[in-house]
């Protein structure tokens, strides 16, 4: 086993030397989510289509209640949608149970959300090795060690998530992100707790993070400076794509 993260062989894998370019990693299909509302259907999500490549990064952008996170949850099969299709990987999600996406998820899938979602009974390291240990990997906690190291927090990694400030957790839950090796990352307002100056901080190293790893990212943000940052824009606007760049 490593005793660091193979971001290289990563960057091997999810990347394809084909003068056609990468294959998609990501396919969205006629993306609709409806729901009852008192006796009526309420559109959330309206025929949304598009293809990302492996290794691309991708901003979906838009107002409070555009559609931004429904769509972020279809994407990761954390929801169904009541028309359309996603395909994550090569699998089509629609052919898959709840377990089967589950699993899809754990192996190809990282998360990074805007409330950090750690355990708080853990340490910042067993936060970070249970994912690997998950899966029984024997060399979990040197990897979650020295990716911890990496974001800056070798010094912290016996706290707790309660003894961290909200800069420190969420650099905590971009080492569980990254420590699987994901081929594909969906971040969800990753710096909408926090202050300015940490926001920034945190997006500095998810990019760089990104682009050691090779990983495919895609990210909800109403921040438009994080979203130039990515190569490739969608704007949502009462669930509608109205705006697309890169794409």
């Amino acid at each position: 086993m490593r005793d660091t993260p193979d971001f290289t062989t990563v960057h091997s894998e999810v990347s394809s030397p084909a003068s056609t370019g990468p294959a998609p990693i990501l396919v969205a299909e006629g993306l609709t989510r409806q729901v009852g509302f008192d006796s009526e259907l309420l559109t959330i999500l309206d025929g949304v289509g598009f293809q990302l490549p492996a290794g691309a990064s991708l901003a979906i952008v838009g107002a409070s209640g555009s559609g931004k996170s429904t769509l972020l949850g279809l994407l990761a099969g954390l929801d169904t949608p009541s028309m359309g299709t996603v395909t994550l990987a090569g699998q089509s999600l629609s052919t898959l149970d709840e377990d089967g996406r589950a699993l899809l998820r754990g192996q190809h899938v990282g998360f990074v959300f805007q409330s950090f979602q750690l355990l708080p009974a853990l340490t910042a390291l067993d936060n970070v090795a249970l994912p690997l240990e998950l899966r029984g990997e024997r060399n979990a906690r040197n990897e979650a060690a020295a990716l911890l190291e990496r974001v800056g927090l070798g010094h912290r990694i016996q706290h707790r998530p309660k003894e961290l400030s909200g800069g420190e957790q969420q650099r905590v839950a971009l080492a569980r992100a990254f420590v699987t090796r994901p081929k594909l990352l969906f971040a969800d307002e990753p710096t909408g707790n926090l202050d300015t100056q940490t926001g920034e901080r945190i997006i500095d190293l998810l990019f760089e993070l990104n682009a050691e790893a090779g990983t495919t990212l895609v990210l909800v943000t109403h921040d438009e400076r994080l979203a130039a940052r990515c190569g490739a824009r969608l704007r949502l606007a009462a669930g509608k794509v109205i705006e697309r760049a890169g794409i």
